[in-house]
């Protein structure tokens, strides 16, 4: 893995994330309570022994970059680095990034140096665990130009994934993003006998749904971007690589999903809380690595507590009702409050005497959930004060509103934004 560099580009505005994407990129996005979405790619890195990393980043990324240059610091000796390229004016060019393919293209010059023969590129905000060694070998063994992730899908699920066609060897030979009906899905079936065949059970799943995950030989990139003006790769360089060159599938049959909507990002942390959670965050041979922040363990004073993560530093007070739901870092959770089905990500800091009797003059509720709170089906993002009393219950008819100073419902979940403040006996 040594000749092989990694570029993970952090993401476009991540409108369909809005309003988590407010003050943040997608990759600095917090999930299970103590992570950040960029530390699932870099730990998936690390534990595939790739060290030279280079993050694509442009929109909101102030905390991404503190997050990262807090986190990842190598061995002097191992000469491994995580470094930013954020999008920049230069003599060369004047704009920002217009793809995944363009931001790529204008970092040309990171990977034309000396002793680079792979370059892998990944997405920053999607949850999975993968060995890209295992990549490397089937893109070596096929003596590939070009491999791309794949994981297999039943036909209802293709509508929303681009579905990729491949020959016996496990050559791409065809390509559909989001196919809409039988006759465009009839074009890109695989076998499931294939499937099989490949020592993955298909358990009937006829479609290849790529990952948005590719390995590149460097040079083929370097020829693929100078030669073009393509700006996506999923839709314009993938494609144009099928027909051009040897584009070789990696089958992957782990849990993987891509955080594109506040829908999604919701369902997949709290599936986290499930007693067979389909991803297992507890992995002695692939941790995931976040910024250690040397905080006290949680405490929880005669609340009840079932099927939920608990992050560091925590006070839940006696009479605190928590079912199905993520509690983040130095969450403080009053008496009597319930709280089900939700993502509460906790705060940055503990509040001093000093801000304490600063909020009490503005008359601000303190950090956290004030007694008697009931908060349902919900996102309450960083820093949010809570009032007494409030109820956040009645939305559940509700799939989309309107933005207000107290927040918004988007895909039927209510998400209060990071600093938000619900005053007392506040209901939704």
């Amino acid at each position: 893995m040594g000749n092989t560099v990694t570029l993970v580009l952090g993401g476009g505005q991540g409108t369909r994330l809005y309003p988590l994407t407010k003050f943040r990129s997608k990759p600095a996005v917090p999930v299970a309570g103590k992570y950040r979405l960029i530390d699932i790619p870099l730990s998936n890195c690390i534990n595939s022994g790739l060290n030279r990393i280079y993050v694509l980043t442009q929109f909101n990324s102030v905390s991404l970059h503190r997050h990262i240059r807090s986190t990842y610091n190598f061995d002097a000796f191992d000469h491994g680095f995580v470094e930013i390229l954020a999008a920049q004016q230069t003599l060369d060019n004047a704009h920002w990034y217009q793809g995944t393919a363009d931001a790529v293209r204008q970092n040309l010059r990171y990977i034309q140096q000396p002793g680079i023969e792979h370059v892998l590129i990944l997405s920053g905000d999607q949850l999975y665990r993968m060995d890209y060694r295992q990549m490397l070998a089937t893109h070596q063994a096929a003596n590939a130009e070009v491999t791309i992730a794949a994981v297999p899908v039943y036909s209802a699920q293709a509508s929303g994934l681009g579905i990729m066609r491949v020959n016996e060897t496990g050559r791409v030979v065809g390509f559909l993003e989001k196919p809409r009906d039988e006759r465009e899905l009839d074009m890109v079936r695989t076998d499931p006998a294939w499937i099989d065949s490949r020592g993955i059970a298909s358990h009937g799943r006829d479609c290849l749904a790529s990952m948005g995950i590719y390995l590149f030989n460097r040079d083929t990139l370097v020829d693929a971007l100078e030669k073009t003006n393509y700006r996506d790769f999923g839709k314009e360089v993938f494609p144009a690589s099928i027909r051009a060159r040897h584009v070789q599938i990696h089958l992957f049959d782990g849990y993987w999903e891509d955080i594109g909507t506040i829908w999604s990002f919701y369902n997949a942390n709290l599936q986290l809380t499930r007693p067979n959670a389909p991803f297992k965050l507890v992995s002695p041979l692939a941790p995931i690595y976040t910024r250690a922040r040397f905080l006290p363990p949680s405490l929880i004073e005669g609340a009840s507590v079932r099927s939920s993560l608990v992050a560091d530093g925590c006070i839940i007070q006696q009479g605190a009702v928590i079912e199905n739901s993520i509690i983040g870092l130095r969450c403080m959770v009053s008496r009597n409050v319930q709280i089900r089905d939700s993502i509460l990500m906790g705060n940055d800091y503990y509040e001093t005497p000093d801000q304490l009797s600063t909020a009490q003059t503005d008359e601000l509720p303190p950090l956290g959930v004030g007694e008697g709170s009931v908060i349902e089906r919900a996102i309450i993002d960083k820093n949010c004060r809570i009032g007494r009393n409030v109820r956040i219950a009645g939305h559940r008819e509700v799939q989309n509103s309107e933005e207000t100073r107290f927040g918004m419902v988007r895909d039927g979940i209510f998400v209060a934004p990071k600093d938000t403040v619900l005053p007392d006996g506040w209901t939704l």
